[in-house]
């Protein structure tokens, strides 16, 4: 299987570590650093713009390397990137119940653990050792950090980061495009376009 990853930044070395372990081999990397496509050392290197031409040529499936969840989506609507030119990359050190429903683009890392009936929807991260219990659902493009816990029944909405080691407590819902601190404790309803830290969480910011 051939993979050709989206950004080039630190992100990517752990995108390649867990596609190497699925059997993936990469033959481009695609970041707007590059002025021009080239090839060097057998690998295939463009911009963004250079997407589809790459895709077509190579017959790759995409993933990005971005861990920003932002430029994630501003990119796919850019170039009117569709699901089926993503892979799913799910690390065989996590532990996936077969019930769960994961959609394209989303990266499970190494010791993350998806429970029974939990929704994880398209280009979502799911970090190292991060827990999504039961019946949660992760919307499009959000970041559970390493080590965070959503508790049973959580929703996260779109694009939201949950910060490394936070805990969200079971049947709350967090907004759209939200930051919740890193080792927060989320215990009421958080709502859209804000961060949010501490222990209880609160809201610091609008964005």
């Amino acid at each position: 299987m051939k993979l050709i990853i989206i950004g080039n930044s630190g992100h990517k070395k752990v995108v390649s570590e867990v596609a190497a372990d699925l059997g993936f081999t990469i033959v481009g990397i695609i970041d707007d650093t590059f002025e021009n496509r080239f090839v060097k050392d057998g690998m295939m290197y463009g911009n963004t713009h250079h997407i589809h031409e790459m895709v077509k040529e190579t017959k790759a499936l995409l993933f990005f390397g971005i861990g920003n969840n932002k430029v994630r989506k501003l990119i796919i609507e850019r170039e009117n990137l569709t699901d089926e030119m993503f892979a799913q990359l799910l690390s065989p050190l996590a532990n996936i119940s077969k019930s769960a429903q994961i959609g394209s683009g989303t990266l499970v890392m190494p010791g993350a653990i998806i429970n029974a009936d939990a929704k994880i929807n398209k280009q979502v991260i799911i970090n190292s050792g991060a827990i999504v219990e039961h019946d949660c659902i992760v919307n499009n493009y959000a970041h559970i950090s390493p080590n965070a816990t959503l508790t049973g029944a959580v929703k996260i909405g779109e694009g939201t980061q949950i910060g490394a080691s936070a805990v969200v407590n079971p049947l709350i819902n967090v907004g759209d495009w939200v930051t919740i601190g890193s080792g927060a404790s989320v215990v009421r309803d958080i709502q859209s376009n804000v961060i949010a830290v501490g222990v209880p969480a609160r809201v610091i910011k609008n964005l």
